[in-house]
């Protein structure tokens, strides 16, 4: 009896999400309310956690509780830290949780709701969180190990240098975008500047408070911090009215050096002092803040405006160039499946895992909350005005320098708007214009208030909208200095391979050196994204998809090539399939950003046109003035994305050549897998 209700509960949320999701990509109305997305999504997920990451774990990895992890193993009281379940869960989420789940589907709604919204959730379950659970798992099993360094014991050193080599120069990318979003956010914005600038010495002094003052005293400490943050916003607002609004007004440039200062700080700094407590009350903010939208939108269940499917599906959005194949893929990267993520789930969880048990959740759920993230981002951004949307996130250089040029614009696209609507809006967001804000963050901060006014009171939009604006600030330098961090790591253990002493984490020498290498690489990226007179994004943030997916390639590489190795080719399909999928999405993506001659969409296309408009005398002066170092980093960006290409090949082929010797009998690398010991630690994680 009770298994029969269980499965009528199953079948139950299994026909529930089907329709939600068909209501979903068959809708073809004026509107469709909020509440379908959230309901496909909740039940999606569901089903995915309780029937495929059951069998994945089961089957698959097969893991086993009754093994001990690297965290009990190595156990240093440092590095290696048997944790809590829900203690290593809240710090996964709060490292793999960027401003990519945020930012992407925003930035692809330009190609209406239904592409993002399909991708994030079968992206999610069949590819996202698969890889990041597979990942945990034999990471786990080899001492912690890094994504790079699994690489290079079980490929081989042609595999493992192209993935360390790879993996290096795209954190360096994403770090850069990851800048180039808070500086838009920030630029010529009082109020959001002095409340991000805030949260970094709330931060400290939480750090401070738990370490020093009243050590032990978590619950204190999060309380504190917490305040201090609300604090922040309502002070933001009052500095925005006083005398000191011109000490924190200033343009993109001023803001990335600041942004680039804040980077080299904190990959210097003791962990305790900054990121740790960052980390702590960004994860109380982030779950806070979505589980309260979540709330507000099956309240209100708000109308998404913006059309399933829009013109631009052709290539021709003003927010960055591109058809929906294969950009929909890379805009919408970290909702769906996120290299990045390989980075966390190898060499940094693992060492807080105290059983293999919780790997299931940690990994897969972990990525799943992710997941939801993106869909309460593609609702905060698709709830607006088409024509708002449009106004917001589009660049000068597309839509007009002047509001009437602007509003023309988009008007002619068949997404009305008006000035008198957009300074209105801006003046109760407490903005003076919100015209041209590209990046993605402005247009989701505004969709989130809009939703949280509705539902929590409109007088306060201006309120909630730096409230936003600090929540995805806050996404953004938790993701930018612990990627900071990573990528000193990661020079580090390459660099020491030349001179070991480079290669020490604790000589201050190389911690300042290798800090500085790492924060010049990305802070050059966001010093041409911010000169960039269209604002940057349409530059950069494809780079971003194509590098990330291409590390979630290489990740999905490696384990596909562990799982052949150890036994389980039969299952080998569970990593293969959404690697051949990446593959065919990422070398697409790159072909077309190298060789397109459609200037919006080609790096090389766009050198050669904007060569021609300066010898030419075409230029306005502005524009001509920093178009020798535009012309120089679009070749820059094309050559890149070679090499990641060819990066990614090259691990390809190590990868089929491994496997291809293994299934024929051939000797490969012994598989670097630790001998099993019984774990001696009970269910609660507590030493027997």
């Amino acid at each position: 009896m009770r298994n029969s209700i269980k499965t009528l509960v199953w079948l139950a949320i299994a026909l529930l999400g089907a329709g939600a999701v068909g209501g979903i990509a068959l809708h073809r109305g004026e509107s469709i309310n909020a509440l379908w997305f959230i309901t496909a999504a909740v039940c999606v997920y569901a089903i995915a956690y309780r029937f495929y990451a059951a069998w994945i774990a089961a089957r698959v990895l097969m893991l086993d509780a009754t093994r001990a992890t690297p965290a009990e193993r190595l156990d240093n009281g440092r590095d290696f830290v048997p944790t809590n379940r829900w203690v290593v869960f809240g710090h996964h989420f709060a490292a793999i949780a960027g401003p990519g789940p945020l930012i992407g589907p925003t930035l692809a709604a330009q190609f209406g709701y239904l592409p993002g919204t399909l991708w994030i959730l079968i992206g999610a379950v069949l590819g996202g969180a698969v890889q990041d659970m597979v990942t945990l798992f034999l990471s786990t099993r080899r001492n912690a190990r890094s994504l790079g360094q699994m690489a290079r014991d079980e490929l081989g050193p042609l595999g493992g240098v192209a993935a360390l080599l790879g993996t290096f120069f795209i954190m360096i990318i994403l770090i850069a975008v990851l800048g180039l979003v808070v500086v838009n956010a920030m630029k010529h914005s009082p109020w959001a500047t002095s409340t991000v600038a805030a949260t970094i010495p709330i931060a400290m002094v939480v750090g401070l408070y738990m370490r020093n003052l009243r050590p032990g005293r978590v619950l204190e400490g999060s309380l504190l911090g917490v305040l201090l943050l609300l604090a922040a916003v309502a002070g933001g607002g009052w500095i925005d009215h006083s005398a000191f609004r011109g000490w924190f007004d200033h343009d993109g440039l001023a803001l990335a050096w600041a942004v680039i200062a804040y980077g080299f700080a904190a990959a210097i700094l003791p962990v305790w002092l900054l990121l740790a407590p960052r980390d702590y009350l960004s994860t109380f903010m982030k779950l806070g803040t979505i589980i309260l939208l979540a709330v507000a939108i099956v309240m209100l269940q708000p109308e998404v405006k913006m059309p399933a499917l829009t013109q631009f599906i052709d290539g021709t959005g003003p927010i960055f160039g591109g058809t929906l194949f294969p950009f929909v893929f890379i805009t919408v990267a970290c909702g769906a499946i996120s290299g990045f993520h390989a980075l966390i789930a190898s060499g940094t969880t693992p060492k807080l895992l105290a059983s293999e048990r919780d790997i299931r959740m940690i990994g897969y759920g972990g990525m799943l909350l992710e997941s939801f993230v993106a869909i309460m981002a593609m609702i905060a951004a698709t709830v607006l005005d088409p024509g708002v949307f449009f106004a917001i996130n589009s660049p000068a250089g597309v839509v007009g320098k002047t509001a009437v040029e602007a509003v023309a614009t988009i008007n002619s696209w068949g997404f009305p708007v008006t000035v008198a609507q957009m300074e209105k809006l801006a003046a109760d967001m407490g903005e003076a214009t919100l015209f041209a804000r590209t990046g993605g963050a402005p247009s989701l901060a505004v969709g989130m208030a809009s939703i949280f006014g509705s539902a929590f009171g409109q007088h306060l939009l201006a309120l909630w909208y730096h409230f936003a604006i600090m929540f995805e600030a806050i996404f953004i330098l938790t993701t930018l200095d612990a990627g900071t961090r990573v990528g000193r790591f990661m020079l580090q253990d390459m660099l020491g391979n030349v001179w070991p002493a480079l290669g020490r984490t604790s000589w201050y020498p190389s911690v300042i050196f290798t800090s500085l290498l790492v924060v010049a690489g990305w802070g050059y990226f966001l010093y041409i994204g911010v000169i960039d007179p269209n604002g940057g994004v349409n530059i950069l943030w494809p780079l971003f998809g194509i590098a990330n997916q291409m590390l979630a390639a290489i990740a999905l590489c490696v384990a596909t090539g562990i799982l052949v190795k150890s036994g389980r080719a039969r299952f080998a399909w569970v990593t293969a399939l959404p690697l051949v999928w990446l593959v065919i999405v990422t070398s697409t993506a790159a072909w077309e950003k190298i060789f397109s001659t459609d200037i919006r969409v080609g790096f090389f296309a766009a050198a050669r046109d904007m060569s021609e408009k300066l010898a030419s005398g075409l230029l306005p002066p502005e524009k001509a003035a920093v178009a020798p170092q535009l012309i120089f980093n679009q070749q820059l960006d094309a050559w890149l994305t070679m090499f990641f290409i060819v990066v990614l090949w090259v691990v390809i082929f190590d990868m089929l050549r491994v496997c291809v010797r293994h299934l024929s009998g051939k000797p490969v690398l012994p598989c670097s897998e630790v001998a099993y010991q019984q774990t001696r630690l009970d269910s609660a994680g507590v030493r027997d």
